[in-house]
């Protein structure tokens, strides 16, 4: 295993990477797996668990994503994703699972049904804000298109745990309107002083 983060709260970090590493190599049945890493990620939480500064950083221009932990063998990546203040997504998907706690902040998602078939508009389901320490599956590979955004007044930070690489995974991004989808890899933010990726 790859740990990106070093500094306070690496100890903790370090600690949750080998237990989901545990849980990713023992379960196959990806709704059980989710359900455990969410357990597990709200204990991260509940513990006070302290990210660097620049690991919480927003980008003026658009949402982040920095790399915490990343699998050797890319079964899966921890990150940490940052919204400043009226900053959103496209409608996209994760072509994975994932488990999503919110670190500070307050973020606001907007699910959609995932479509059967390209080039049919897609249809918000429901909407939901998610405040510190609150954790959710936002992800499994038979139910994954919403879109994000910074719902508070500071800028949203989330401890996010995918399924894979998700830096260097290519996902799809919609128009809703027309379900028009591209295929797109995010790639890596590189913390202020961090090694480039």
């Amino acid at each position: 295993m790859t740990c990106i983060h070093t500094g306070r709260g690496a100890a903790d970090l370090t600690r949750f990477a080998g237990d989901v590493d545990a849980l990713v190599h023992d379960s196959s049945d990806e709704h059980r797996l989710t359900a455990l890493v969410a357990d597990r990620l709200r204990a991260l939480l509940a513990s006070d668990v302290t990210l660097p500064p620049e690991f919480t950083q927003p980008d003026a221009d658009h949402y982040v994503v920095y790399p915490l932990h990343i699998a050797t063998d890319g079964s899966f990546s921890i990150v940490s994703a940052v919204w400043d203040v009226g900053q959103t997504t496209p409608v996209h998907g994760h072509e994975t699972w994932g488990v999503v706690g919110i670190y500070s902040g307050v973020e606001h998602e907007t699910r959609y049904v995932k479509p059967a078939a390209p080039d049919i508009p897609l249809v918000a389901t429901v909407e939901h804000d998610w405040h510190r320490g609150q954790v959710t599956i936002c992800c499994t590979t038979d139910d994954d298109v919403h879109r994000v955004n910074c719902g508070s007044e500071t800028p949203c930070v989330g401890i996010h745990v995918y399924g894979a690489d998700v830096g260097r995974l290519p996902r799809r991004w919609y128009e809703p309107d027309t379900g028009r989808q591209h295929w797109f890899i995010s790639g890596w933010a590189t913390p202020a002083g961090g090694p480039e990726r």
